[in-house]
């Protein structure tokens, strides 16, 4: 009979648990999916230039070109008003201009990557200073308008 009330208590946990997932088909779903992607795409890229991987051009060239496509996905699904569980800032929807223009700052730096893995030798030297730029622009806005 212990066992009931137990069981009870470990239901609503779990129910508890589930209430907080995020709906993958919501812009808090979408535009976590699109970062994530990001992330995980620059995070190969900086490998290569830190060399925790093997420099590879062609995944590189192929890395910047997703990078560039990724960068500007996210920006539409901000909605006029914030969820209750998404991790920004109010600044974003009180800043919006500011928001704004990082956002357009990050998709200017991803697009000079682009560009510099098509004209030329792509190497580590070559690319690097345009990938640094992609990366101090997201630690940009992450500082300004993330909550860690």
């Amino acid at each position: 009979m212990k066992l009931m009330p137990l069981c009870f208590s470990l239901i609503a946990v779990l129910a508890v648990v589930g209430c907080n997932r995020i709906d993958p088909n919501s812009p808090l779903g979408k535009r976590k999916a699109i970062y994530q992607q990001m992330l995980d795409t620059k995070e190969d890229m900086g490998g290569m230039l830190r060399g925790r991987l093997e420099f590879d051009s062609k995944a590189f060239i192929e890395g910047a070109a997703k990078l560039d496509k990724l960068s500007r996905q996210p920006w539409q699904y901000y909605p006029e008003v914030k969820e209750e569980q998404s991790e920004a800032r109010d600044d974003v929807w009180e800043q919006q201009e500011r928001f704004n223009q990082l956002a357009r700052e990050l998709e200017a730096h991803t697009a000079e990557l682009v560009k510099v893995t098509t004209e030329g030798e792509v190497t580590a030297q070559s690319v690097a200073p345009a990938f640094k730029r992609v990366e101090d622009a997201c630690e940009t806005c992450h500082k300004k308008f993330r909550n860690y």
